[in-house]
Parts: C-alpha cells; structure tokens; sequence
C-alpha cells in the first residue's frame, strides 16, 4: 500500500462566495474538471450539494460516485470515493480562504491509498494533471 497526496494552492482574483458556488455545485465542477459529473443525490441541507450529497463522475458504468462529507458554506467542501475503484481511504478537501481584496485561496488536497501497486502513480498524475488544468478555468467559470 501506498499513500499519494495530491496539493494544489492557488489564487483567484474573484470573490470567495463565487469560487465557493462553483466548487459546490456538482454539474458546474464537472465543467471545470472537464468531465461529466452528475448529482444523484440531494443533500438534506438547504443547499442540494451540502452534506451527504453523491455525484457520479464519468460516464454509464465507467465512472465513479462521491459522496460529500464536510461542507461548510464558502469555507470547506470535503468527499470521498463511496463507490468501488482501484483506490481507497481517498478524501478530497478543499478550503476557501479570503486572501486580499475580493481575492480567494483555495487549497485543494487529495489524499488516497492504492490497492493494486503502482496504479496510485497513474490515477494520481492524470488527477493532478486534470485538476492543474481545470483549475485555470475557475475565474472564466466563476
């Protein structure tokens, strides 16, 4: 078993509620992952993306589910996978932070262990690689 940590610090020149919402809605963070990504479950909380929400990422039987379990408005979003994939003990946090006038830091790390040796190397490369680059897309998307 290895352990990979994905982390990703950047920031945006658009207010924090803005980059929060984006990151928060499941179809709109498909957008900027560039990867269809679906809500199937509604959260019980005031926002449908909150707590307990389940997204699918991909496409019919290839693709993944995520479940939400930490959210807290315009500062935290955290998941993991809750469907089976070659991963495990993965968490996804993402934490929002004023930083300057109207501008926002997001701090994004991902943590997970890999089942089958060496496959953690490439699903954590193509991971990084596609949030690097979505990344880019947050203040046309915001």
């Amino acid at each position: 078993m290895a352990m990979y940590t994905i982390e990703i610090d950047e920031t945006f020149n658009v207010p924090r509620n803005r980059v929060f919402a984006l990151f928060a809605d499941h179809e709109r963070f498909g957008k900027l992952l560039g990867a269809p990504v679906k809500r199937i479950h509604d959260s019980d909380q005031a926002d449908p993306n909150g707590l307990g929400s389940v997204r699918k990422i991909g496409i019919g039987p290839i693709g993944l589910e995520e479940t939400v379990i930490g959210f807290e408005p315009d500062s935290l979003i955290e998941y993991t996978i809750t469907s089976s994939s070659p991963i495990r003990n993965h968490l996804g946090r993402i934490r929002f932070e004023d930083s300057g006038k109207g501008q926002t830091r997001v701090n994004y790390t991902i943590t997970f262990e890999d089942i089958v040796p060496f496959t953690g190397k490439v699903v954590s490369a193509a991971l990084e690689q596609g949030i690097r680059k979505g990344i880019k897309r947050v203040p046309k998307l915001a």
